[in-house]
């Protein structure tokens, strides 16, 4: 059975990692400033944090913000961003490097990173480096979260409750009914859909678990048909009235708790990574990942 050490580690140190982020976000960091019309992007984990970004910022006022998969990022010069911020944990990660490499000398790029000796460094306007929240587990934790942290401090976001609602999700128990589970659908609303997002990939790169993920809202348009006995539905923030009693009719399980949303993901971490424990699987080295994607010829 796999001891797991790197992702352990990691995803225990959030509240520390955060509570840094946060300091460096209130500080005014080479970040958007209110009004700019922004795009973010990343890969995988990094892609949902961006759209959990995008959400937050414009329900906040402060501009237009769209989220993209970099390798599917529309920023023609009719798009008319006036920043692009890309989230890389690597800086290595081929579709991020491409795409700051397209842009260059037309729209002004800042890179959120954990390594900041990477090729990320050289072909961005702006750095903000959070090596403090690099990781040595292939499966990603600290790092989606505190770059996160970083852009909710610097929207302006008192993160006080969110790291002490991180310490009780690291506190509180991991039900056996949770490990043994069949299936998860991972359910959020405005900026939680990216956290939702992002808790279904971390089940699936760390214990190969069968997870889906869905807007709230959308997951009584077909989705919830896959709801059963043995079965779980975790709701990311608020509850849409009615959405409760309507899973509890199909007999799965209905998760939702009042902590920060994000404190919330890290307690799906640490389920992730007791499932992978349970099957005897290595999430610090999950099957068919690495560390970076680099594809050839890049």
């Amino acid at each position: 059975m796999s001891e797991s050490v790197h992702m352990e580690r990691e995803l225990r140190s959030q509240p520390e990692t955060w509570r840094e982020a946060a300091r460096i976000g209130a500080s005014r960091p080479p970040l958007p400033k209110e009004g700019q019309r922004v795009a973010v992007v990343g890969c995988g984990t990094s892609w949902f944090m961006a759209q959990s970004y995008a959400s937050l910022r414009e329900a906040a006022g402060l501009g237009v913000t769209d989220a993209f998969a970099a390798s599917e990022a529309f920023l023609g010069t009719d798009r008319g961003y006036d920043a692009l911020v890309a989230i890389t944990r690597s800086g290595t990660t081929t579709e991020v490097l491409r795409l700051l490499e397209s842009v260059k000398g037309r729209i002004p790029t800042v890179t959120v990173l954990g390594d900041q000796d990477t090729p990320a460094t050289e072909l961005s306007d702006e750095v903000v480096a959070l090596p403090f929240a690099d990781e040595r587990s292939v499966v990603q934790t600290r790092f989606a979260t505190t770059a996160l942290a970083l852009l909710r401090a610097h929207l302006g976001e008192d993160l006080t409750a969110s790291v002490g609602d991180a310490e009780e999700a690291l506190a509180c128990p991991v039900e056996e009914e949770w490990v043994d589970a069949e299936q998860f659908s991972f359910l959020g609303t405005g900026w939680t859909v990216g956290l939702a997002n992002e808790a279904a990939l971390k089940m699936r790169e760390a214990s190969q678990s069968w997870t889906e993920s869905y807007p709230a809202m959308e997951y009584r348009h077909g989705p919830i048909s896959i709801a059963a006995p043995g079965r779980v539905t975790w709701l990311f923030g608020p509850s849409p009235a009615g959405l409760e009693s309507e899973v509890a009719r199909t007999g799965a399980r209905f998760v939702s708790h009042g902590r920060d949303p994000m404190a919330d993901l890290v307690l799906v971490q640490r389920v992730a990574l007791e499932r992978a424990r349970a099957r005897g699987l290595d999430p610090d080295n999950p099957r068919s990942l690495t560390r970076s994607v680099m594809l050839d010829g890049s």
